[in-house]
Formats: structure tokens, sequence, C-alpha cells
């Protein structure tokens, strides 16, 4: 069998269909996310242990396709034609192999995203740290590509992303993008934070904070000179600080308390809502750091953040039951949806 064909079939289908992710493997049927609903290919054959064993030799180097061998996990990527890349995860499940593949449209524009054009005044900053939070496939990469899109298009710089694996690419514009890619053109994240300091960077994109020494060499990082943009799986501003607090230690908490509270520019917080008229569009909250703000987090009142960005509204700031009523009202969503993203159901009754 041409497993690279059938590999890549099931990436023209996605494609075809509109969907989002490919869920390949053994005993079962492939599948496809589309509108954020599973879809199974029930005209294909069921997949076997060799057809997905097949595929990954097909589409990984020898080297990567040993050491996934050896830790039955893998994240990787894969560019099907010059114009389409797909982010991948080969695993192991009951002694199964599994693989998971999510596309990876081209950068887009905040409003092709139909995101806040706010946004762009963070991406225009020269120093500071900035989050997008949110679970697991709710856009978090594509906003932070836009925001590099951005600087790329309006100014000199030089960009650093460090990803696992590197996602989207970026077209020639004013700026130098290096990327670098964990397992391949570096060991960790924190490894090619702490050489980025010596590599004249301007603005540093960290695909994902997923240890203590990441956070406080990418907080130490924005306190330096550098726009520092990352992502968490948090649900919303104040859980996103309390979360980087409590991944230190007692003794560590009151200086990350204090660095964050000075580098922070904000946090944004996004979900991807279906759509009425087919497809999703993101909900959103948006917390800016201002005076009152830091105080909160040096103060360690950060339950009080979620009334701040309540009311906050003219300063720029967005609630998420506020964005999801917007949504609501112009015929986007339905209230059911609405109610369904909703961190505070109750207030959102309210503000209804």
């Amino acid at each position: 069998m041409d497993y690279k064909k059938s590999f890549d079939e099931l990436i023209d289908i996605l494609v075809r269909e509109s969907g989002s992710d490919v869920h390949i493997a053994s005993g079962r049927y492939p599948a496809l996310r589309v509108n954020g609903e599973l879809i199974f290919l029930l005209n294909r054959a069921i997949l076997t242990q060799e057809d997905i064993s097949g595929m990954l030799k097909a589409v990984l180097s020898e080297e990567h396709y040993k050491h996934f061998i050896e830790v039955e996990e893998l994240d990787f990527s894969y560019q099907y034609q010059p114009e389409m890349r797909l982010r991948g995860n080969a695993f192991v499940q009951q002694g199964n192999l599994g693989i998971v593949l999510r596309l990876i449209p081209e950068v887009k524009t905040f409003e092709e995203l139909n995101l806040p054009s706010i946004l762009a005044e963070f991406a225009r900053k020269r120093q500071g740290f900035f989050l997008v939070v949110g679970p697991v496939g709710q856009g978090k990469s594509a906003t932070m590509a836009a925001m590099v899109r951005l600087i790329n298009e309006e100014r000199a710089a030089h960009i650093l992303t460090i990803e696992d694996p590197v996602e989207y690419t970026y077209p020639q514009g004013k700026s130098i993008i290096d990327q670098r890619e964990v397992g391949i053109d570096t060991a960790d994240f924190s490894v090619a934070l702490k050489s980025a300091f010596r590599q004249d960077v301007n603005a540093i994109l960290i695909g994902e904070m997923r240890t203590t020494e990441t956070i406080s060499t990418a907080v130490t990082a924005a306190e330096t000179g550098h726009l520092v943009l990352s992502t968490l799986h948090t649900n919303n501003a104040s859980q996103s600080i309390d979360r980087i607090i409590d991944s230190f230690p007692a003794g560590q908490q009151d200086q990350i308390r204090t660095q964050l509270a000075s580098s922070l520019l904000g946090i944004f917080s996004q979900r991807l809502i279906p759509r009425i008229a087919g497809g999703r569009i993101p909900a959103y909250e948006l917390l800016i750091n201002n005076n009152a703000v830091s105080n909160l987090i040096r103060e360690k009142r950060t339950h009080e953040i979620d009334m701040v960005i309540e009311t906050g509204s003219e300063l720029g700031m967005i609630d998420m039951n506020r964005s999801l009523i917007e949504l609501v009202r112009r015929g986007e969503i339905t209230i059911e949806n609405a109610y369904a993203y909703s961190n505070n159901p109750k207030n959102l009754e309210r503000l209804l």
C-alpha cells in the first residue's frame, strides 16, 4: 500500500470539508473534526496497526520515527503542500497507534479572525508580557500568529518563535523571523529562551509555557526590553495569573508576583463558538494591566480582577459575557451556546 498517498488523501478530505483536525487510529474509521463536531469517514476502511505505522514511516524522518517508537509519543509538523502545513501528534493508547493532525491555515489578520482591533496595540508594544489563554483548540495560536504578522508588516524587528512543533510560517516582510522547533533546533523552551538574550531579539513568541523555568525566563525577558507573547491553557485572566504564581515555590511567589505586576501588558482569553450560519466565531475577554490591576496582583487580590474587567470597558477591557451577548444580539450565535460557553452564566442572565 502507498501509505503516503493514503495519508495525503485524508488531508485532502479534511480541506474539502473545511475541517480542522484528522483523527487516525488503528481499529477504527478515520474521523474529521468539522465546526467542532467529530465526523467518522465510514466510506473508508477501518485502519490497522500496520496502516498507522506505515503512515508514520512515510511522513517522519527515520530519526523521528525511532524516537517515537522509543517514547511512544511525538509532536511533529507536516508540510503537505507549499502553502499547507499541519501540526501532528502521534501516540499509543492501549497498545494501539494513533495520530491526530491539525490543519494550520495561512496566517490571518485580526479582522479575518473576527478579533478586536485593540490587539494591534499590544503587538506594537516594544516591551512587556502578553498572554493568549483558553482551552485547547480555541484559536490561541492563530491569534498570536496574527500579532506576529502585524509586527512583520509594520516594522523591522528580530522576531524569535520557540515552538513544539513550529506551526505557522510567515512570508518575507520587514522583520527577521527565526523559528526554532523544540527537539530539532533546541533542546527545550527554557534553553532557547536563555539563548535569545544573546541573539539581539525584539519580540519572542513562546508556543507554550510548560515549566516554571520557562515562565521565569519569559517574565525576565519581558522586563529586560523584549515583547514576549505566549499561551496558557487557562480559562480567564485571573486564573492565568494565579496559575503562573502558583507554579512557583512559596518562597519565590512574592518575587514573581512583583515581576508580573510590572511586566504584564494584558491577557486575552478566547473561545470559538459555533456560528448559526456555520463555522465558528470567537468570544473573548481582555484584561489590560494598569495601576489598579498591578496593585491587585501585588496585594494577592487576583479574585477581584474579574470585577475590574466587568467595569473597565471605558479603558478598553472586554468582558466575556458582554462579548457573548453582543454575538447573540448580532444573530451570530444562539442564546443556548452563550450560556454553554460562559464562565459565569448567572451574570450572563442578569445582563441579557
